[in-house]
Parts: structure tokens; sequence; C-alpha cells
């Protein structure tokens, strides 16, 4: 008998004798096993039910755990000590876990709780018995001494308790070191749990350090196994010359590359040549990643995991060893290198007549940074002024195209620091864009658009399965909010019909250099599903395209390199076989990538936010224009004009009233003064207090 099978009719038996329960012997009788084997099975069942906290015993009887008021679930706690449950299965509000009742459990834990109140109470009130699954076995956080002993504080200020580190688990670690820790044993709440030291990572606030600290958090893989750089060493110059011969050759076209000016790799190139009476060839060239990285090797798999390069501040994960995404993959300047061609015939109108995919060879002419290219586009003069010229006329009007089909242009803003040799920020502006960055905005987005067309073409002739990144429509619900929103502002949405994205766009004209501007673009941001990865092609609703998907970035992307290589496979007959491998890769890829790309956004947040409050350390007492970037029911969130650096007003700060928080305005009010604070109003604020150590500004409104 099947093990789901036995699992099903134990729950069903149980819920039957919800107080009393069965013993082992009353439940195979009932079960109807007969066999010795049967029996052995049906305990070990029981014992992996108990494990999980689905049953609990009382006695030899075995019960539900819910049936007794016990719940399995994931604890999720606050920084002000105390947690919530929430439940694993459907339908149970979640349970209020006092500081005191959380037992050994920490944040993240799988565990069972037992509810022993519910009448009062908003949630109901339970305690932690047992700690079913750890979340976390590895934390990040420093070296600190009292006295002759040695303790471990986190990083992580979810995680309330300090770690007991014998002298023997320091393995050389020394008092402000940067450490990874591995959790030991937590037997008694009354004491502090026991860790050991795994990995120095240098000494704290040292930049590279807390850099890697922000990725052990978030589990980001920051070293290459052994192996993968094995790999990765094997490639060579006559690795290139060898495969040359099989390529179209495109070495003596001016082709270049346009990067940051910090930028270390260099996956894409652009080229263009006059063909005719308004007529162009457009080159889209993108490292053939995939000639380096063969399916299911080391390299491959390892990227897998990855899923995505990470950029914390100044210090990159790369998804692939510098051997690859620095040397052979990168399309430096003046070496021969590998790339997949989207070969583009476009007309003066920027319609695309006709283009083609070609395996080439091609040799980077110049690298040039944006602010070069953006004097030049100024000035028209400068390397290649007549290449650069016509790419960036063709450019915009791919950009006014897309934004008249339905695209979505948010004013979406960027910080940029400067750092002393130490890593210390001197100074944090905002980054400015160019009509540069838009050029090569635009063509990558025209290149990721077609070869998403033509992996469309290969799923309805042969229903290949293939990667799309994709864009839901907005929650109505929340359209509903913003439309009201904007109402209140003097601005109309038309929702009629569900809200289409050029209606966004129109309202995002109507604001464009008002003062509502950021206010209109936040809002609007929030109501808007977020970008993933799917074999399911839902089009992208933020693009305003019916196909995308990600091409142009295969160094530091895991998906590009994936649909390098099904471009390449699905040029070939296909085995049954083979297909069916794909048909359960691909969603799997889709959905592990989707993720990735998620953590490394949330790590890239936090570096940025760190970098922010270490800039402002040393500037309290100083005064800054902002806006209102954040409202709560406990105070406001204020965003520095000049560097995007964000920090709290809480209640206390602001003047004297009783403050309600109006969640469909988006702002607090107070009932007697009737001040209204509002996100997206600019306001004056003073730097209050500063706290590295929790990641937080405080404010407080200058008057």
């Amino acid at each position: 008998m099947k093990k789901k099978t036995i699992q099903k009719q134990i729950r069903n038996l149980l819920e039957k004798s919800p107080t009393r329960g069965y013993k082992t012997k009353e439940i195979s009788k009932k079960l109807n096993l007969k066999t010795e084997s049967e029996y052995a099975d049906l305990k070990k069942i029981l014992y992996e039910l108990h494990t999980q906290g689905k049953l609990i015993k009382k006695g030899k009887r075995y019960l539900l755990a819910r049936e007794a008021n016990q719940l399995v679930g994931t604890l999720e706690l606050t920084k002000n000590g105390y947690g919530f449950v929430i439940p694993e299965y459907g339908g149970e509000e979640d349970i209020f876990v006092s500081e005191r009742n959380l037992n050994v459990a920490l944040h993240g834990d799988k565990v069972l709780v037992e509810i022993f109140a519910r009448k009062n109470r908003k949630n109901p009130e339970g305690e932690i018995v047992k700690v079913l699954e750890r979340a976390n076995d590895e934390f990040v956080g420093n070296i600190v001494q009292y006295r002759d002993v040695y303790f471990f504080v986190p990083d992580d200020k979810l995680i309330h308790r300090d770690f007991f580190i014998p002298k023997d688990s320091l393995n050389g670690a020394k008092i402000g070191d940067k450490v990874v820790v591995k959790l030991i044993e937590w037997l008694d709440p009354k004491l502090n749990p026991v860790g050991g030291v795994i990995e120095t990572l240098g000494k704290q606030l040292e930049h590279t350090a807390e850099m890697k600290a922000i990725a052990k958090k978030y589990k980001i893989r920051t070293s290459f196994p052994e192996e993968v750089i094995k790999e990765a060493e094997r490639f060579s110059d006559e690795t290139i010359k060898a495969e040359i011969l099989h390529r179209l050759d495109l070495r003596n076209k001016i082709v270049f590359t346009i990067d940051p000016i910090d930028a270390k790799d260099f996956d894409d190139a652009l080229s263009i040549e006059v063909i005719g009476k308004n007529k162009f060839l457009v080159g889209v060239h993108i490292a053939d990643v995939g000639f380096f990285v063969p399916e299911n090797s080391q390299l491959d798999l390892e990227a897998r995991k990855r899923g995505t390069s990470v950029y914390l501040v100044n210090y990159v994960v790369p998804m692939l060893p510098e051997q690859l995404s620095n040397k052979w993959c990168s399309l430096v300047p003046g070496e021969d290198r590998l790339c997949f061609s989207l070969l583009i015939e476009m007309n003066s109108n920027a319609d695309v007549l006709k283009y083609r995919i070609e395996k080439t060879v091609i040799n980077n002419k110049r690298r040039f940074t944006y602010e070069e290219v953006e004097n030049i586009i100024k000035s028209g003069k400068g390397d290649f002024a007549e290449q650069i010229l016509l790419l960036n006329d063709l450019a915009k009007k791919l950009y006014k195209k897309r934004i008249q089909s339905g695209g979505i242009d948010f004013n979406a803003d960027e910080v940029k620091f400067i750092l002393s040799e130490g890593g210390v920020p001197i100074d944090v502006t905002r980054k400015q864009r160019l009509q540069s960055h838009r050029l090569i905005e635009d063509f990558m987005l025209l290149a990721n658009k077609l070869i998403a067309i033509q992996g469309n073409k290969f799923e309805n002739r042969k229903s290949y399965p293939f990667i799309y990144r994709v864009h839901d429509v907005p929650n109505e619900e929340k359209i509903r909010q913003l439309a009201e929103f904007v109402s209140a502002l003097g601005y109309k949405l038309n929702k009629a019909g569900g809200v289409k994205s050029k209606e966004l766009q129109k309202l995002l004209e109507q604001v464009k250099d008002k003062p509502e501007e950021m206010l209109v673009n936040e809002v609007m941001i929030r109501a808007m599903a977020k970008a993933e990865y799917s074999e399911v092609n839902i089009g992208h609703y933020g693009l305003g395209f019916t196909h995308y998907t990600h091409f142009t970035s295969p160094i530091r992307r895991y998906p590009d390199l994936v649909v390098h290589r099904l471009l390449v496979e699905y040029k070939k007959s296909m085995r049954s076989d083979r297909l069916k491998i794909l048909r359960n890769l691909i969603p799997e890829i889709c959905k592990t990538s989707s993720i990735s790309e998620r953590t490394a956004m949330d790590a890239e947040r936090e570096a940025i936010k760190f970098k922010q409050v270490q800039f402002m350390q040393d500037k309290i007492g100083e005064e800054f224009d902002g806006i209102i970037s954040g409202v709560q029911e406990y105070g406001i969130f204020v965003e520095i004009i000049e560097n995007l650096t964000e920090g709290l007003v809480r209640i206390k700060n602001l003047p004297a009233d009783i403050y309600f928080y109006d969640e469909n305005k988006y702002a607090l009010i107070g009932r007697l003064n009737k001040s209204v604070y509002r996100l997206g109003d600019k306001v004056k604020v003073r730097v209050y207090a500063v706290n590295l150590d929790r990641n937080e500004i405080d404010f407080e409104l200058v008057k």
C-alpha cells in the first residue's frame, strides 16, 4: 500500500476519534493491515507523522495534533520579540506567541504550537511546544566578549538571543570579527544557544566583510567549489581559435560595448551598417556563454543553483567564475570573442523587416562608458559617432513605439556611492538616467522581444517548451485604490474594463515634473504584479509586449543561458525522451530562477541601506529636504531627495497631536490640529539618531 494512502487513512480514522485516539495495534486493525511488513510500515509512518508534529501521543494513543489544540506552522518573529505561528494548513488564524512562550524556537522555524487562549483576542495565543525543523542553523554576526566568556551577536535582529561560543569553538575568531556561526545546540530557553564559528569574514564594519555577511544572510553562495573552478580554467585562446572556423566571422565589423564606468564584464555589444536607402542592419551581439558552460557540467549546475549574479555595493557575487565572467565570456576590447548574434534588418522608422540568429565571432573595437556615448549624442563628435547617432535615432523611435503600444516608463531612481579606499561612503548621489542608457535599454528590449517571438514559434509548431519573462496584469483592487488616490490629487485614471497599461502611462505623463510625480510613481509600482520567469507566455504588461524573454545577459542570469541553449537545440530534431526532460526541467528553472532573483534583490536593497546608514552616521543634527516615502500607524518614512536615504519620523517626533492612519489616503492625520502627512509630500527633516546595528535612521521634522 502506498505511503500517502496510509497517511490519508490514518487522518480519516483519527478524525472520527478526536479526543480518545487509537493505539498502533488498533489503527492496524481498523486499516485491515495483516502482514508483518505492513505493520512495520505503519509504525514507521506513525513515527514520522509524530516527529513532523502532525500527530501527538497521549500514553500509547495517537491523536491528531489540531484536535488537541496543537498546530504545525512557521514562526515569524517581530523586532519586538514576540511572534506569530503561520499554520501549515489553511483555514486557521495566525497564532500569537509571546516572547516568554517561544521556548527554543527561532525565526523561520517549523514548530508545533499549542493554543491555550482564544477568547477576547485578535489572534489565538499559544506556546511553542516543539521545534520540528530549523529554518537555519548558520548565522552571521559579530564576536563579543563579556569577562572571560565569548558570545556571538547575530546581525539579524529577528534572532533575539546571543549565542554562547565555547573558547575551543572560536576557530581563530577574535573580538570584533564578523563571522558565520553554526548552531550546535539549544535545549533550554533559560540558557543561551551554543554555537561554533565556521568562517571568519573579516572585521566588523570592514566593507568586504559586511557585504559578504549580507550575502551569507540570504544564503547566497560566495565561493565556487574546486571542481567548478577547474572547469572554468580549462579554456584558452586556442579554444576560441579552434571554434572560429565554425562561425560567421564578424571581426572586421565595427562592434562596440556601452557599459557603466566600473563594469567588470561585458556581455552585450552593438553594431549598425547602412545596407540600402533608409535600411540598416543592426547587430545585437551577446556573449555565447553556452559554448563554455555545457548543460549538466559542474559550471552549469553551480550556475543553476545561483540563478543570478548579485551586485552588492562595490562587491559582486558572480553567477560564473571570474575566469569566464571577466575573461573568456566577456566582450573585452581588442579580443576575439564568441557570440550569439541577433542580426536585425530595420528601416528608418525602426520597423523590423526581418531578423536572423547566428553563432558568430566578433572583435570589440571600442569599450564606451555611458557618459562617453552621452557626450557623442550631444556633440555629434567622437569615435564611431556616425554609428552611435544612427543607433540613437532608431532607439528613440523604438521607445516611442513601445510607449504607444502600452509600455510603462517608470521614473525609478537608483543610488550611486563614492567609497573611500577602506569602503566607507564619502558621498551618496542619485544615478542620472541618460539617453545613452535608453539607447542600450531599447535595443536589448527589442532583442529579448524578438527572441521570445522565435521561441513562441517553436512552442506553437512543435510544442517545445520555452522560457518567458512575464508580467501579469495588476490586481483589480489595488488599481481601484490607485484610481481613488489619484482622483483625490486631481488626476483621472480610466479603469473601465480593466486598466490598460496605456492608461497608466498616460497618468505618468500627466504627473511628469509635477510635485506629485514621485508619489504617483511609487503608488503605481506598489499596485503592479512582480515580473517573473514562466514557461507559460502571458505577455509582459509593464512593457506592453505580448512576447518577452531574457536573452541578453547570460553571464549574469541563468534563464538567458538556457534560452541560448534552447535556440540551438530546437534547430535540430528532438527525441521524445529529451522533450520529456525539457518539459519537466523548464518549469523548475523558471521557478528557482524567479526565487533567486527576488533573493538577490532583497540582498542588494539591504546592502544599499547599510551603506546609506553608514554614510549618515556623522550627520546627526544636519537638516535635509525629503519626500514622505511611506506611511504607517507608528510614523512616516522620509526619503532624502539628494541621496535617496530613508529614515523614520516616529509619531513621538511629530508635532503633538492624536494621529490616525488612513490606509486609503496613504496618510497620517492629526485629529486635533488636522495636520496631514501624506505619501509624496515634501518635508524638511533633521537627523535624530543613527543605529548601524539595526540598520536604521531616525529623523525628526523641522518645524
